[in-house]
């Protein structure tokens, strides 16, 4: 990955990181999975833009999708505090929020080390 790959993918990956967090700010259990894959998804397809790819918001859902869920079977205490943390008002949703921003983070750049790899190998 170059430099100015790595500089591009930061952006979007803090960008959309920060959106997914603001979307679990959301006292309801449960409902932040859904501003996590829209935000992943979206970041996907940015992502690929930087590697010279484009995918389609189908295409980048999956990816997204399947990204998170090997994130997450690393982490499965990580995801179930995210969403039972949110019983605390307040400030267990701003914990929640922050844990999505983590791994959304990680997501995040576990997506652009696998574009970066296969454009490497194309």
């Amino acid at each position: 990955m170059t430099e100015a790959q790595r500089q591009r993918c930061k952006r979007i990956i803090h960008s959309w990181s920060a959106a997914a967090g603001a979307g679990n700010l959301s006292p309801i259990p449960g409902t932040g999975l859904a501003a996590d894959v829209t935000a992943l998804a979206m970041m996907a397809r940015e992502l690929a833009g930087v590697f010279g790819e484009d995918k389609p918001a189908a295409a980048a859902k999956g990816i997204a999708v399947a990204t998170l869920r090997r994130i997450l079977l690393k982490q499965p205490i990580k995801a179930l505090a995210k969403e039972l943390c949110k019983l605390i008002p307040f400030a267990g949703q701003a914990l929640s929020a922050g844990i999505s921003v983590g791994i959304a983070e990680a997501t995040g750049w576990a997506m652009a080390n696998d574009f970066d790899q296969r454009s490497m190998a194309a």
